[in-house]
């Protein structure tokens, strides 16, 4: 039975892709914010998934030593660490010359460097299994800018140089590293900020959604997380050995134009 690590599990994107690899039957250790009851729900729901195993590890990813020991308690616990999903991420949005400097801190430690401290501490376990799978959680703006998200897109940007150099060094180990690069993917978070747009600016929530928010993505339509899991779950199988290095949209044509 193979084991994933997610981080950023407990909502979103991390946990559809966590609700997908719970359901084809791998152990997965959830990591994220939440409240201590909401996370066990979450996680028991999960377990009743699939055949696997689903624990919860806490953590922080602003701690190199955190989350080291998050795949070395998997690894003890499970016996392997066959995927990691670095997913975690944050946001913040405003001009470059009023960007607050901890705002880019926390935005490049979060999103770029906890991947890079994940993927540190699991190339060795994956060597020495000869298999593993790195999946990482990019963004259409690790292809492509936009104004008033310097931190956010040079952090995505990063990842993709990360996978390719990973990728690179695990090619002769069984090991691939890929992103996944979504467009505006429809999670609570999404939906909560197309009603307060709406508001503020005094417009439809169909003219936020048709003329801001989607903007960008040729179909008009959200990318659902559920096709993102099945892109990890894909990603994840012996069928996908030779895809590496590879950062693949999945923005509705966003990054085509």
């Amino acid at each position: 039975m193979k084991t994933i690590i997610i981080t950023g599990s407990t909502s979103g994107i991390g946990l559809g892709i966590a609700e997908g690899f719970a359901s084809a039957g791998y152990n997965v250790v959830l990591n994220g914010l939440g409240k201590r009851d909401g996370i066990e729900a979450t996680r028991a729901r999960l377990a009743g998934l699939g055949e696997g195993e689903v624990i919860f590890h806490g953590a922080n990813m602003l701690k190199p030593d955190e989350i080291a020991d998050l795949v070395n308690s998997t690894k003890d616990k499970f016996g392997s660490v066959d995927v990691i999903v670095p997913n975690a991420g944050i946001q913040h949005v405003e001009k470059i010359e009023d960007f607050p400097p901890e705002k880019w801190d926390a935005i490049i430690a979060i999103n770029l460097s906890s991947a890079f401290h994940l993927i540190r501490a699991a190339m060795p376990i994956m060597k020495s299994q000869d298999f593993g799978r790195i999946i990482a959680i990019a963004s259409a703006h690790g292809l492509v800018a936009s104004p008033f998200k310097s931190a956010y897109v040079a952090a995505k940007h990063g990842v993709l140089g990360l996978i390719k150099t990973v990728a690179l060094e695990g090619a002769e180990f069984g090991i691939t590293a890929n992103a996944i690069c979504p467009g505006y993917v429809e999670t609570p978070l999404v939906t909560g900020q197309i009603a307060d747009t709406a508001k503020a600016r005094g417009m439809s929530e169909e003219d936020v959604i048709n003329n801001v928010i989607l903007k960008a993505q040729p179909t008009k339509q959200f990318v659902q997380v559920a096709q993102i899991a099945s892109l990890a779950q894909y990603l994840a199988s012996d069928h996908a050995a030779q895809i590496t290095g590879a950062a693949l949209p999945m923005d509705g044509g966003w990054t085509a134009q």
